[in-house]
């Protein structure tokens, strides 16, 4: 986890406001503060007012809160995604921004694997059927996911969940990330995103989890789609934006796509009425990946860590390079 100091005179007291969160988390994050540290919980009416004097804000990150708070040296966002704060009054702030990145990794990961799944053992048509109590068999068409490639776009905290995953199922996996990935045993290489181009033909599957940023919006257009094989799947668990929906939908009404898997649209909510709904071979989700039973507990964990370290003057976790947005 990326790291950065955001507490100068450490022992000082420190005024931290939580919006966001139930009442039993705010006096659980409370239990476990050091001394000098004194949560304040804000509802939306609230939030402006309270911000005023605080040191941190827990829960979000807008341009409103920053004007309103001179003193804040700290905002922790919920989510993996910072692309909706990145305001001006962010980007050029004092202002240590940290996020959700790591957290959520495995349930994002394990609900892309699910919306391939669904795809690859056909059961997005046959789940369908149950209401007609019908035992049909013979028209069932199972695709092995052993020996084949699987690209995934953005191999950070979610990306290298899924590669965890893909590896598990004996796939061969190639990454296309901007950063300098260590070695791991679960990648076979790894591209920088201006070289994706040269391993799309050899993906079966493409998962996208990297975050939206103005370099990766549109990333995957019609050049992209065309190069994939013919046959492969398209699964999408970070942003919509990273996508052309025009020329995903044009890969998938040419047969060129075996299907797709979106829990992440552009325009999202997708409309009633939009082509993606009429696709059989789609399996769309709410953008739901992040939530599971487990994710608030490591949410917890992250929160009460950073409220020591920042109390401290110690280096947060999940620090994000704000000129970056990830």
């Amino acid at each position: 986890m990326a790291c950065q100091s955001a507490a100068p005179g450490a022992a000082q007291s420190k005024k931290i406001v939580v919006t966001g969160l139930s009442p039993e988390a705010v006096r659980e994050l409370q239990a476990s503060a050091p001394a000098n540290v004194r949560l304040v919980p804000a509802a939306a009416g609230q939030l402006l007012q309270e911000a005023a004097d605080a040191d941190a804000v827990l829960g979000t990150a807008t341009a409103d809160v920053i004007r309103a708070g001179p003193r804040i040296r700290w905002m922790q966002t919920f989510s993996a995604g910072v692309e909706r704060y990145r305001s001006p009054e962010l980007l050029n702030s004092p202002i240590v921004l940290t996020n959700a990145k790591i957290i959520q990794g495995p349930n994002i990961a394990d609900h892309a694997m699910a919306m391939l799944l669904s795809l690859t053992r056909d059961l997005h048509r046959i789940i369908p059927n149950r209401p007609n109590e019908e035992w049909t068999r013979g028209q069932h068409r199972a695709i092995e996911l052993k020996g084949k490639t699987a690209v995934v776009v953005g191999v950070g905290g979610i990306g290298m969940q899924i590669a965890q995953r893909a590896r598990g199922f004996d796939m061969r996996v190639i990454g296309v990330d901007p950063k300098d990935i260590p070695y791991t045993p679960l990648l076979e290489k790894v591209v920088p995103p201006d070289r994706i181009d040269s391993v799309l033909p050899e993906a079966d599957v493409l998962f996208v989890a990297a975050p939206h940023t103005p370099e990766s919006e549109r990333m995957i257009g019609a050049r992209q789609f065309e190069l994939l094989k013919r046959g492969a799947y398209f699964i999408v668990v970070s942003r919509g934006k990273l996508y052309d929906t025009a020329a995903l939908v044009k890969a998938l009404d040419g047969k060129h796509l075996a299907g797709a898997g979106l829990d992440v649209t552009d325009p999202e909510p997708l409309p009633k009425g939009h082509p993606l709904w009429k696709f059989e071979n789609v399996v769309i989700t709410p953008h739901i990946a992040g939530q599971s039973d487990r994710v608030q507990e490591r949410r917890m964990e992250l929160l009460k860590e950073n409220i020591r370290r920042f109390a401290a003057g110690e280096p947060l976790l999940n620090v994000v390079d704000k000129q970056k947005g990830y």
